[in-house]
């Protein structure tokens, strides 16, 4: 009788070892798959959350400039330092009231404004354009297209007094109206129009 045939030994695994890997093995694979985790998290969640805020802020900026281009008659508010400069309307620092609104198209711009001043700072703006009180003559020097732009009203009953300020191109042209009736709180209204 023969005896039964040996089955050959299995060769050892390539690392040495046939069991489990080590300990320190294993907190190495854990380590590297967080930090492996951590990393995908950031380079996809820093840039989707860039993207988020980007939008919700592009969001906010084009409802303030909608607001803005889509208002039709002047509104509460200062224009800007850059608008005042550049249709040359000099609003007094102490000036209250006041309002704007601005148009544009491919032929002209526009800036209406409109604030309230003492007699004193009146004076002082008249004098930026090189005229006084006695220059300005009876009624409004606004045209009827500006006023409904503006949406502006002349009551008969007021003191109106008016004048123009031209100037060559590419410089904007002002016309401007007092309203006297109260000679210590006059108010003033100023349609700037540049053409490009």
């Amino acid at each position: 009788m023969n005896p039964p045939p040996t089955l050959p030994r299995q060769a050892p695994s390539p690392d040495g070892g046939g069991g489990h890997p080590p300990v320190e093995d294993r907190r190495h694979v854990v380590k590297r798959r967080w930090l492996t985790a951590i990393i995908i998290v950031l380079l996809i969640g820093v840039p989707a959350g860039y993207l988020f805020v980007s939008a919700q802020q592009s969001r906010e900026s084009g409802r303030d400039k909608a607001a803005k281009v889509g208002a039709t008659h002047v509104r509460p508010g200062w224009p800007s330092r850059v608008q005042r400069s550049i249709y040359e309307v000099p609003i007094p620092d102490k000036a209250w009231r006041v309002g704007y609104l601005e148009t544009n198209n491919w032929h002209t711009s526009r800036l209406y404004v409109q604030f309230a001043v003492t007699p004193e700072e009146l004076d002082a703006f008249l004098a930026s354009y090189g005229v006084g009180r006695d220059d300005l003559t009876r009624g409004v020097s606004i045209s009827r297209r500006d006023t409904d732009a503006a949406g502006w009203s002349w009551d008969q009953r007021n003191a109106w007094y008016g004048t123009t300020h031209d100037q060559a191109d590419p410089r904007p042209t002002q016309d401007i109206t007092v309203d006297l009736s109260d000679p210590d709180k006059p108010k003033v209204y100023v349609v700037s129009t540049a053409t490009p």
